[in-house]
C-alpha cells in the first residue's frame, strides 16, 4: 500500500483563503502568519516563506520591477491588495512613511523658524543632515563674542 498523493491546491486559492477584504478601507487584510506587521505565506511546501504583499503583486499584476520595493499606499502592513501596492525606489517609500527620517525630510523649516530652501540650507556631505545656515551663523556670532568677553576677562585680572 503506498502513499496517496493529495492533488496540488491552486496557489491562489491558498492564498486568498488568508484574505479578509475590508469593505471601508478596501484593503485585504492578511489573516495568516504576520512578522513586524507584515504578512508571510509560504508559496511551495519547499520554500521559505515570503512576504504576502510581494507574492499577491506578483500574483495579481506580473514581477515586480527590478530595484522597486512595494509601497502601501494605504500604510497598512498587513494589506496585501495589489490595488494598494506601488512599486517605488527604496528611498521613495521610506520618505512616504513615518519614519524618523521621513518626518524631518517633510520639515521646511528649522525649529527657529527659519526656511529650509537652497540658500539657507547646508548639507552635510559625511551623514547627509541638513543645517540652518542662519541658525549656524548665529551660533559662531555668540560664541565669537563669548570668546571675546573671555579674553577680555582673562586681560582685566591680569
Amino acid at each position: 500500500m503506498g502513499c496517496r498523493k493529495l492533488p496540488r491546491r491552486d496557489i491562489r486559492e491558498r492564498f486568498m483563503e488568508k484574505v479578509s477584504v475590508v469593505a471601508e478601507t478596501g484593503c485585504w487584510e492578511w489573516l495568516g502568519y504576520r512578522e513586524n506587521g507584515y504578512g508571510r505565506f509560504s508559496v511551495s511546501t519547499a520554500s521559505l516563506s515570503q512576504k504576502a504583499h510581494r507574492v499577491s503583486y506578483e500574483l495579481h499584476v506580473g514581477p515586480i520591477p527590478e530595484g522597486l520595493t512595494l509601497d502601501h499606499l494605504c500604510r497598512n502592513r498587513a494589506c496585501v491588495n495589489p490595488a494598494h501596492l506601488e512599486p517605488v525606489p527604496f528611498a521613495t517609500n521610506v520618505l512616504r512613511g513615518e519614519s524618523p527620517p521621513a518626518s524631518n525630510a517633510r520639515k521646511t523649516h528649522c525649529p527657529k523658524g527659519h526656511p529650509y530652501d537652497d540658500e539657507n540650507t547646508l548639507i552635510n556631505p559625511t551623514n547627509g543632515y541638513r543645517g540652518c545656515r542662519a541658525c549656524i551663523h548665529e551660533r559662531n556670532v555668540e560664541r565669537a563674542r563669548r570668546r571675546k568677553e573671555q579674553r577680555h576677562a582673562r586681560r582685566c585680572v591680569a
